[in-house]
């Protein structure tokens, strides 16, 4: 194994859309690296990255997967991110720790949504970034509107360095020098085939990074091939200005190895950028320094069958060895670091320390979880935290066996700690245990997982919706529970009035009882009958709410009275009074805001109030519109399928509860009837 150096390693972040041939470009990185015998295969299931059986299923990434290779005397560690929408939050935690991306463009598709998101990331991160458009040997490969897409729909310039040879597509040339890749190996080129027009616009690219270039450029209308090349690094770092291309096949090999040399030549090395802090609730930065404190970040978590939990991290400065202590800063406590590895997939070698820009694995960390920050001496900054984008796709899980709901819990809490996207909380009205995530397909995954790795079966349906029942007006009501049944009995006489409040108050007791007719240490009895009564409601069996309960008459008898009477006076004095104050049921409203480019706007907004939604505004917000609306919560719990529909992938939502509305007549009729259907199936 070679011993890695900060100034040899490169660390590289594979993004972009589905299909786009992501991990066959790892796969065949490895294999021109000889780290492998034979080229790894999506379709054929023998992916060095895509080994989980999830994975293998789908043909697609469902998580971040790490290898690496040995290149031109450098150790590449390649981290493969998905490239659906539903497992995207593993691309946060990936650019958080590398120094480079290469964004995988399809040749056949073009610039989707998902290559849009993932450059907005690499921008918001300001990490350097090549294209790698993927594909070239297809007929329905387009060049043209690949080129097109990224300078309308990414706001870049585009900038081949590599480009088809010609008709055939067996090969790429170098718009520099003519040296052809043809997937095995480059060949020195014929320099009648440089493109001038590339070429021109690849020293318009390097001339604008330096003053002297650009000097140099303006006066003599030229610059050598020896600046272009010295100054490909200068372009790639400001990669938000010019996009360097490579064009290329991964599953034939194409354009990969002049790829990988790039890889090495112009993404920084981890000693040659900083870091931010956060010390004393004040924000810095950091510059490596490989011989100081070991720093460490943790990006990742795996929930190994045999290691136990896998804490993945990146180090940001000094070296972390095997079989050493370390302090996490974020929780204050101390962690033995035991054997060190590396990943190549599923497969770990151990190492023996983790020098600066080093990725490495550990396993067994008590307290550490993703975006916890480990150092070697006692210190006062961590690195700030990931911020992971919030799913809202929620379903409710059930055991499909009885007596399986501590194994469920507890493989619910470790997929947790795995997924920083995922989350999962107990519904505090319905009781339903929810899992959240960013879609459909996320959450398959998810209960596919609590079954291969933990043996948890469960059975998922839609969240119940939290309905509440509430009244329209006041009215009077009697609670009588007299039991002579032989013996002492019971005896137990409350009379309540009850009266509507405004909207969001809640609930109110009131004791207005004199003279003793119920005698204090009574009175609270009579407040827990109602409580219970209000939590089974009048009409469909869901909480009331909104109303107040004013005891004012009763009676008692000083043998037979009870705790017990009065409690169930209570409960049979709320019913007989609600059921005159026209009671009537309330659904949850969600506050949605919908971000879409400007062309969805009008198809957004009509599904809006098809979904009985009332949109409250329309405004820019980070080259999209943020449509803001009302919606019922009922309406929307798919929503997140029905956006991807209407926007073809381009919209992303946010929402978050705001208050309760009344049920129209004719849904509430439908709810109830369907709530007592329910209830008389359980009995």
């Amino acid at each position: 194994m070679m011993v890695m150096t900060p100034n040899q390693i490169r660390n590289i972040a594979l993004l972009g859309g589905p299909g786009a041939g992501k991990t066959s470009l790892a796969d065949t990185f490895l294999w021109l690296a000889g780290a492998v015998s034979r080229r790894g295969s999506v379709d054929q299931g023998n992916s060095v990255f895509d080994h989980e059986e999830e994975a293998k299923s789908r043909h697609h990434s469902v998580s971040l997967s790490i290898g690496h290779c040995t290149w031109k005397n450098h150790w590449v560690n390649i981290l493969d991110t998905p490239g659906l929408l539903d497992f995207f939050g593993d691309a946060y935690a990936a650019v958080r720790v590398v120094e480079g991306v290469v964004l995988v463009i399809d040749a056949t598709v073009g610039v989707d949504a998902q290559v849009e998101r993932s450059f907005r990331l690499i921008r918001k991160n300001n990490l350097p970034c090549v294209a790698f458009v993927n594909k070239i040997e297809d007929d329905r490969a387009n060049f043209e509107k690949v080129m097109s897409e990224i300078e309308t729909n990414l706001q870049v310039r585009p900038v081949p360095l590599w480009i088809p040879k010609d008709s055939s597509k067996e090969a790429v040339i170098n718009v520099i020098s003519g040296a052809v890749d043809n997937g095995e190996r480059i060949l020195t080129g014929d320099l009648s085939n440089v493109h001038e027009e590339f070429k021109e616009r690849l020293m318009e690219a390097v001339a604008e990074t330096s003053d002297e270039l650009l000097e140099k450029y303006l006066s003599e209308g030229t610059l050598s091939d020896e600046e272009i090349f010295k100054g490909l690094k200068q372009v790639v770092l400001s990669s938000h200005q010019n996009l360097l291309l490579f064009f290329g096949s991964a599953n034939r090999g194409i354009g990969v190895t002049a790829l990988m040399d790039a890889l090495v030549n112009v993404f920084p090395s981890p000693i040659e950028i900083t870091f931010p802090i956060q010390t004393d609730s004040k924000d810095g930065i950091l510059k490596p320094d490989p011989n100081g404190v070991g720093i460490a970040f943790v990006f990742k978590l795996f929930a190994d069958p045999y290691v136990g939990r896998v804490s993945v991290f990146r180090v940001f400065s000094g070296t972390i060895k095997s079989d050493s202590t370390v302090i996490n800063v974020t929780t204050g406590r101390k962690e033995r670091i035991g054997q060190l590895m590396v990943a190549q997939g599923r497969n770990y070698e151990p190492i023996g320390e983790a020098p600066t820009g080093a990725i490495a694995l550990v396993g067994k960390l008590e307290s550490t979880r993703i975006g916890h920050t480990l150092c070697t001496e006692g210190t006062n900054f961590q690195i700030p935290p990931i911020e992971f984008p919030q799913g809202y796709m929620e379903l409710a899980v059930y055991p499909k066996a009885q007596g399986d709901e501590e194994k469920i819990l507890s493989s619910i809490q470790r997929l947790d700690e795995e997924d920083g996207v995922f989350r999962w909380y107990r519904h505090p009205e319905t009781g339903e245990t929810i899992i959240v995530g960013m879609g459909d397909q996320h959450l398959d995954v998810i209960v596919e997982k609590m079954k291969r790795k933990f043996g948890a079966e469960v059975l998922t349906k839609l969240p119940k919706i939290p309905y509440k029942e509430t009244i329209r007006r006041p009215g009077e009501g009697e609670g009588r529970y007299i039991k002579q049944t032989g013996g002492r009995g019971q005896y137990g006489v409350a009379r309540i009035k009850v009266e509507p409040l405004e909207r969001g108050v809640g609930f109110e007791f009131v004791n207005q009882i004199t003279g003793g007719v119920i005698p204090s240490k009574f009175i609270p009895s009579v407040e827990k009958g109602v409580r219970e009564a209000m939590q089974k409601g009048i009409l469909a069996g869901y909480p009331m709410v909104d109303f107040r309960v004013i005891l004012f008459d009763g009676k008692h008898h000083e043998v037979d009275s009870s705790d017990f009477a009065f409690q169930m006076a209570g409960i049979l004095a709320l019913r007989n009074a609600a059921e005159k104050c026209d009671p009537y049921l309330l659904e949850p409203i969600m506050k949605l805001e919908v971000f879409v480019p400007e062309e969805f706007v009008g198809d957004v907004i009509g599904d809006l109030n098809g979904k009985r939604g009332h949109v409250l505004g329309i405004e820019p917000e980070d080259g999209m519109r943020k449509i803001t609306a009302l919606v019922p919560l009922a309406e929307i719990q798919r929503y997140a399928a029905d956006l991807r529909s209407i926007t073809r992938g381009r919209g992303t939502y946010k929402v978050e509860f705001s208050h309760y509305e009344e049920v129209p007549s004719h849904l509430a009729a439908q709810i109830i009837a369907q709530a007592k259907a329910e209830q008389e199936k359980e009995k």
